[in-house]
């Protein structure tokens, strides 16, 4: 059927049929999607521009804080993974630590410098284990020796009236006590086939086996090193009965008993350790002794049958004994005749552990083909700064 219209200002009519509707709309159609898509055209443009704008800016002012540090520790790790498994050193050398004047390359076959994150990791395993690191003062220094004055006297004093004359006081004694540092090593082992399994963890692997080592021989030293190529332990001073202290001893109580303790009242002399050592300290105090020593103590009472021991509240809480923490160190004698089987004191005044933070690798994949030898090495040095701080338990008659 056919439309008839008329035609404005001619008087004249027209027909439509529906094919000219139907190419009228398409029309209409493409013109209105050409348009839209001039609008997103438009407004891609205008975002590509702003992109590009921020970008520059980007550029000229630098990047983020965190992204610049995280490029600057990423290439000492992954050098220090090449040469860990396969001896490549060409991108250690040189290189130069983020905040340190100094490179990670050290002198001819000394090794190279631990990157951080191992690092890390060892000194978290250290601090971490029964050692008297945990209680201990621990400084890091640059130098092969730390200085520690301690004023072992107490200064004068006294009252002084508007018109009488100032009588002059005494002055403290300043004692200087040099702690020396020196080279602790381990050397671990791994086959060349196990370090060339990328996905074998071998940071972790070395952290896991230098911090055993390491652990196992400064436990041993600050305890009873005798101060020659290692540092110097508590027990390793001259002991003398409390009652005859001096400076450059360490006094202990007797536990009355000749190799064990009393079969009557077995908790007085625990007291009398505690209360032998002066009051300044036993705010900060703390009790060291093996886990031989611990089962026999924790089984003591006092008059009311309550025991002196108590287990810590929460899992990293340390168990207490008359109220004061208990570090369990394997390294402390057993009990028996003339045995110096616990120590109470405030360790972080008494015991000063100096070290200097950088730790170093040096691999040999020759002395035990077909395995690669890792060298690791670091300074350490230890010893008693404070001799009032430290009392010692004495299993004997006097």
């Amino acid at each position: 059927m056919t439309e008839t219209r008329t035609r404005a200002g001619t008087g004249m009519s027209e027909a439509r049929t529906p094919v000219a509707e139907v190419q009228t709309a398409v029309t209409g159609f493409l013109k209105e999607i050409k348009g839209f898509r001039d609008e997103v055209k438009l407004v891609l443009q205008q975002q590509e521009e702003r992109l590009t704008m921020l970008d520059r800016r980007t550029m000229s002012y630098g990047r983020p804080a965190l992204s610049a540090a995280a490029e600057t520790e990423a290439p000492h790790v992954k050098a220090f993974d090449a040469y860990l498994r396969s001896g490549d050193d060409d991108a250690l050398r040189g290189l130069v630590l983020e905040g340190k004047a100094m490179s990670t390359a050290v002198a001819a076959d000394g090794g190279y410098l631990v990157d951080p994150q191992t690092a890390e990791t060892i000194r978290s395993l250290l601090l971490s284990t029964s050692s008297l690191r945990a209680v201990a003062s621990v400084v890091h220094v640059e130098a092969s020796s730390f200085d520690v004055l301690i004023d072992r006297s107490e200064v004068g004093s006294g009252w002084a009236t508007e018109a009488a004359a100032q009588a002059e006081t005494a002055t403290p004694t300043i004692e200087r006590i040099s702690i020396r540092l020196h080279e602790l090593s381990a050397m671990p082992k791994a086959s060349q086939r196990l370090l060339d399994d990328s996905v074998f963890d071998v940071e972790g692997w070395l952290a896991g086996k230098i911090a055993a080592r390491f652990i196992r021989a400064e436990s041993a030293a600050f305890i009873s090193g005798d101060g020659v190529d290692k540092p110097k332990g508590i027990l390793q001073h001259p002991r003398v009965a409390n009652a005859a202290w001096n400076w450059g001893s360490i006094g202990y109580v007797s536990t009355g008993a000749a190799a064990d303790f009393p079969a009557t009242n077995a908790a007085d002399c625990i007291i009398n350790l505690v209360y032998a050592l002066s009051a300044d300290y036993r705010a900060n105090a703390s009790f060291v002794m093996n886990s031989k020593t611990a089962g026999a103590v924790r089984k003591m009472k006092d008059a009311d049958g309550r025991f002196l021991w108590s287990d810590g509240l929460a899992a990293a809480e340390p168990a207490r004994l008359m109220g004061y923490p208990v570090l369990i160190c394997e390294d402390m004698p057993d009990i028996a005749a003339n045995a110096f089987a616990i120590a109470f004191g405030d360790f972080a005044s008494g015991y000063t552990i100096a070290e200097r933070p950088d730790l170093r690798v040096l691999r040999d994949p020759f002395s035990a083909k077909p395995h690669v030898l890792f060298y690791a090495s670091k300074r350490v040095g230890g010893d008693v700064t404070d001799f009032a701080a430290i009392k010692l338990l004495k299993f004997a008659l006097t």
